[in-house]
């Protein structure tokens, strides 16, 4: 069984219904999917960028992502209706809780000047977006094999019902949220 599933099960479950008065553990706030997307922005056009950077997003969540096209031409962006413009890995299961545990131990504390997540970056129903400006931090990208440095928005979706219960959950499972 993952690391960070079974401390959710054995602590975090327990102490979240203790903290808010649940009695029902399925009503406890989980976890549901982790979207990771990336945005190739400029670089539309080059096509063996794109796939550099689907490569790595795929090494780096353990999945193939898929590419996300623009909604609309835009004439200023030279963007036209159609073209790839990013890519999208939504996990699940185990291998969301094999990203988060990564993200948690390994790549948040190699990041330059982290001080912690604010707790703005929870919205109302619990869910947290994080943004991270270099891909490079994480342990699968290799630096001899990168020759781009991309950003990563981050959602960990849950089903907290406000955001007092998905701050609680979140720090219980490590997330190293700012007081």
């Amino acid at each position: 069984m993952l690391r960070l599933l079974d401390h959710y099960k054995k602590h975090v479950v327990p102490s979240l219904k203790k903290e808010f008065g649940i009695k029902n553990a399925m009503a406890v706030p989980r976890i549901v999917k982790v979207v990771v997307n990336v945005g190739t922005g400029r670089v539309h056009k080059d096509d063996k960028i794109l796939e550099r950077v689907s490569r790595d997003l795929a090494m780096i969540t353990g999945q193939r992502p898929a590419p996300r096209a623009s909604k609309k031409s835009i004439a200023s962006f030279k963007v036209r209706q159609g073209a790839a413009v990013g890519s999208i890995a939504t996990m699940r299961g185990p291998r969301m809780w094999d990203f988060i545990d990564r993200l948690i131990s390994l790549a948040l504390p190699l990041s330059k000047d982290f001080r912690g997540i604010e707790e703005k970056n929870i919205d109302t129903h619990g869910n947290l977006n994080l943004g991270i400006k270099e891909h490079s931090i994480f342990p699968e990208v290799t630096l001899e094999n990168m020759k781009d440095i991309f950003s990563l928005q981050i959602t960990v979706n849950t089903t907290a019902k406000n955001h007092a219960q998905g701050v609680a959950l979140l720090r219980h499972l490590g997330f190293p949220i700012k007081s």
